[in-house]
């Protein structure tokens, strides 16, 4: 089973975050039922703040924007334009029922496409997400991970950070770090246009898949 079996869907304009996530959830019945086929959809949304399951009220610091329950795993997290947001669909029955596979592969899948554009990254023991050097030298994140698994089919994904308004994580303590900050493409220095990133996931698809191990 491979990338060709996937469908891409790309949007251009922003997508409501309560839509976008009836339409996984609809997806993802689909895809258990046997109705539907897996799907990889990279999109933006309005500004919009996300809680996870293990979200906490006092990480609420600036509800500015609306606060949606996800019912993915994580805490708060913050959408908006400027951010390019990867919702990954697969049926793990058929990729190896291994969770912690499927988020370690997710992980890789990100970090391989930024070097693709020269930044440096990597995973951090005990901190969720996607790190890098920051312009003042600190870590600082650049990608989340939120994923939700439901019948063996898995929902959400990653968030990177192309060039949106860093201010609006302020909002929140994201993802329950506090002593990190949130940095961007554009905060180092390097443009990149939505699409551009998106053919550079596309063309990495098949490492993680193959990092998923055998399906059927």
């Amino acid at each position: 089973m491979d990338d060709q079996t996937i469908e891409w869907r790309r949007d251009p304009g922003p997508v409501p975050y309560r839509t976008a996530l009836a339409a996984q959830e609809a997806r993802n019945a689909g895809i258990a039922a046997g109705t539907a086929g897996e799907l990889v959809w990279l999109l933006e949304h309005p500004p919009v703040y996300t809680a996870g399951t293990s979200a906490a009220r006092d990480e609420l610091l600036d509800p500015r924007f609306e606060v949606v329950e996800t019912g993915r795993g994580g805490r708060y997290t913050y959408h908006g334009p400027g951010q390019r947001v990867g919702y990954v669909l697969l049926d793990l029955t058929r990729r190896g029922r291994d969770v912690r596979r499927f988020v370690h592969s997710l992980e890789g899948w990100v970090i391989a496409t930024l070097a693709d554009f020269g930044v440096e990254s990597w995973r951090a023991d005990g901190r969720i997400g996607i790190w890098t050097r920051d312009i003042d030298g600190a870590e600082a994140k650049i990608g989340a991970i939120g994923v939700r698994i439901r019948r063996w089919v898995t929902m959400h994904g990653f968030a990177v950070n192309l060039a949106p308004d860093l201010a609006h994580f302020s909002g929140i303590v994201p993802c329950g770090i506090a002593e990190f900050g949130v940095t961007s493409f554009a905060r180092l220095g390097i443009e990149v246009a939505p699409q551009e990133w998106d053919e550079a996931l596309q063309r990495r698809v098949g490492d993680f898949l193959a990092a998923l191990g055998p399906g059927e």
